[in-house]
């Protein structure tokens, strides 16, 4: 949002601009007003808004990168660490970041939450294809970014990302108008991704509410909910703006929701014949699972201790 205004105010606009606090409270307010919607069902628009911008802005920005000339001092050289295990742990922080960036708990909870089952029309058939076509865009958006991204900007590439490196090499090449509406897509996918992480959050303090109260959630303890929440995130954005260090670590310790628990959960659910191939697939699989998220972890845990992290806390970056 800070460089969207930026790009379409130019220098008219930059005598007194706002802070990053001032910029996450506008974000802050705007996730709000769009969180008040009831359920998952109602919010299917919004998310289809999220899908469609997240694969134009994706498409935007490595074919607007590739489009320009490359910077002139751009290295393809892999970084050089003093040791091999330090080339390991590195990796493996590596590997845990993008652990955490390819999530897909949104994809599942929304897809469950909003298909009807019934024993004659079980969901999990129409759930199998929706999830097949919704990674393969995922795919289709992030391989081009990551690709485009090294060929573009190589060893360059800023801490910020794609975007960042968009800005900062082609402010002065792209039209005004073009690169606006590439950050401005970024944000409206930012707010419908919100809506669909949070609902569950929302969820919960509701039926927390009901079972204490015996009494149906109005629409003020709804939207109180909903304020308290929005602000419980401004709070710790502005509070640890160094979270995005821990991205491996977090990365790490989250892996098993998606390629341990599933497993364990379809032995135990089918109870498949002990010993059959299936058998062993799952619990393989599920123990994989487990020891890539140890090794994950232990990657984060290396960097941090070899980068050093700096706990800076209320001091969100400028």
């Amino acid at each position: 949002m800070k460089l969207f205004f930026q790009i379409v105010c130019g220098p008219l606009c930059s005598s007194n601009p706002l802070t990053t606090v001032e910029w996450y409270l506008v974000f802050t307010s705007l996730c709000i007003v769009l969180s008040q919607l009831p359920n998952l069902n109602s919010i299917a628009g919004l998310s289809l808004v999220g899908a469609v911008t997240a694969i134009t802005y994706s498409t935007m920005v490595w074919v607007l990168s590739v489009s320009q000339p490359r910077p002139p001092t751009i290295s393809y050289e892999p970084i050089t660490l003093p040791s091999s295990s330090a080339s390991v742990f590195a990796v493996l922080n590596a590997l845990g970041i993008v652990a955490f960036a390819f999530r897909g708990h949104n994809l599942v909870l929304e897809i469950q939450a909003t298909m009807p089952s019934t024993f004659k029309h079980p969901a999990h058939v129409p759930m199998w294809k929706g999830a097949k076509v919704a990674y393969f865009f995922i795919a289709m958006c992030l391989f081009p970014v990551a690709i485009g991204g090294f060929w573009a900007y190589g060893n360059l590439m800023p801490s910020g990302g794609i975007l960042n490196a968009l800005y900062g090499f082609h402010s002065h090449d792209i039209p005004r108008g073009l690169l606006a509406m590439c950050f401005l897509l970024v944000v409206f996918n930012c707010l419908s991704s919100f809506q669909i992480y949070s609902m569950p959050v929302f969820d919960s303090f509701e039926a927390g509410y009901t079972s204490r109260t015996n009494r149906p959630c109005s629409i003020w303890v709804r939207s109180g909910f909903r304020v308290f929440y929005g602000f419980i995130n401004f709070f710790i954005g502005v509070a640890l703006p160094f979270l995005s260090s821990l991205a491996g670590l977090l990365g790490g310790l989250t892996l098993p929701v998606t390629f341990a628990y599933p497993c364990f959960m379809w032995v135990l659910i089918k109870k498949p014949t002990k010993y059959s191939f299936n058998w062993y697939f799952h619990w393989i699989l599920g123990w994989l699972g487990i020891a890539f998220s140890l090794a994950f972890s232990i990657g984060g845990v290396w960097s941090m201790v070899n980068n050093g992290l700096k706990l800076k806390f209320f001091k969100p970056p400028n």
